[in-house]
């Protein structure tokens, strides 16, 4: 099975038709990564007479240096080449799972034409990283995957639908895990559907690098001079946040940047992380690859939901084997914030959720890509 990657790429064309910007901005990460000119070039493949050439372009178009070589201390990106960095961090964060998911319908498309496969198994879930490492395993071991990045209440409602095999949503553990069961009861059939457990995770406030504001708790979030960056209407995690918000007595309307959505955690990170905003919601992992402050606020499981009959198939096999794989739950428990003790358990609804049979059966919005 091939593996297909799709990378966003963006340009600036000027009023003479001449593009720049595709190499620039992949030199400039380079040079912020590495600290000097010489090793973005071996790192980026590209000889130093060509890069300093770049830069030369990339002055002349903005009007202003990009790059301050200092003897003895390499190279400094400029306040312009940081935002132009930034930008296409921000860009790649924000298409990532989209991007994903149509790598994998091309996956999917190039092994039906040159084998013959028999049933693939399709996936839509909420967005995460432990996701990301179940579909880098699947194709590095060669099994096809359709994996679509949906949101948590777009997965179950595409399971109900039979336009998926599994269905990947996340519960809060604890206090709002009641609140968001009677949003998802619509989708779960205690009788004929299973929960296969992947991995626990915490979710909290992302914030600057030693969290210059003091942002502590989500009434800091209603401060004047705090910039908050939302999640997407929709997400589990957006519903996580009003569950907390309504508990502490909060208006939304309050919160500067509220509503703002963003539709990965990564994207929330990103934008931190550029300075566009002070704080957001989303899991510790995306906090730590971007370098950023995190102040834990609830605990999630993660779930894939399918059908009982299907357990029996050799697609859910598949997956099954590789979560209980001890190399598998490595990789996750590598993850900040995640653990995969119980990666692969099969519960019935009932046993994971004692509670919800007493629970009132509510409907939620579908809305939103991913979660």
């Amino acid at each position: 099975m091939f593996k297909v990657s799709i990378q966003p790429q963006w340009q600036l064309e000027q009023a003479d038709g001449k593009q720049s910007l595709p190499r620039l901005v992949e030199l400039l990460a380079r040079v912020r990564e590495t600290g000097t000119l010489a090793e973005a070039c071996i790192q980026a493949g590209l000889s130093y007479r060509y890069a300093w050439g770049l830069l030369q372009d990339g002055t002349r178009t903005f009007g202003a240096p990009l790059v301050t070589m200092q003897r003895g201390r390499g190279a400094v990106l400029t306040p312009l080449a940081e935002k132009l960095v930034w930008a296409d961090k921000r860009i790649n964060a924000r298409l990532a799972p989209l991007l994903d998911s149509l790598a994998s319908e091309l996956e999917v498309e190039l092994e039906r034409a040159l084998s013959d496969t028999g049933a693939i198994l399709r996936v839509q879930a909420s967005h995460g990283f432990a996701v990301e490492t179940l579909r880098d395993w699947f194709v590095r071991s060669r099994i096809p995957i359709d994996l679509k990045y949906r949101s948590s209440f777009e997965a179950l409602s595409s399971l109900k639908g039979g336009a998926c095999d599994l269905a990947g949503f996340h519960v809060p553990v604890g206090d709002f895990e009641a609140q968001a069961l009677t949003q998802y009861a619509a989708w779960l059939k205690p009788q004929t559907q299973r929960l296969i457990m992947l991995a626990t995770r915490r979710q909290g406030l992302i914030v600057a690098p030693g969290n210059p504001r003091g942002i502590q708790t989500l009434a800091d979030l209603t401060r004047d001079d705090v910039r908050f960056v939302n999640r997407q209407p929709g997400s589990g995690t957006r519903m996580l946040l009003d569950l907390m918000l309504e508990r502490a007595g909060l208006d939304g309307s309050q919160i500067r940047g509220f509503d703002s959505g963003e539709f990965t955690h990564a994207a929330v990170a990103a934008y931190v992380a550029s300075g566009m905003a002070d704080a957001g919601v989303g899991v510790e992992a995306a906090a730590k690859r971007f370098d950023l402050g995190f102040v834990p606020l609830a605990g999630e499981r993660y779930f894939f939901l399918c059908s009982k009959s299907a357990l029996k198939t050799p697609a859910l096999q598949s997956v099954i084997d590789t979560l209980c794989n001890p190399d598998f739950r490595n990789l996750v428990n590598a993850l900040p914030g995640y653990d995969a003790a119980h990666c692969g358990e099969v519960l019935a609804v009932d046993e994971a959720f004692p509670e919800f049979g007493r629970l009132p059966k509510g409907r939620a919005s579908a809305r939103g890509k991913v979660g």
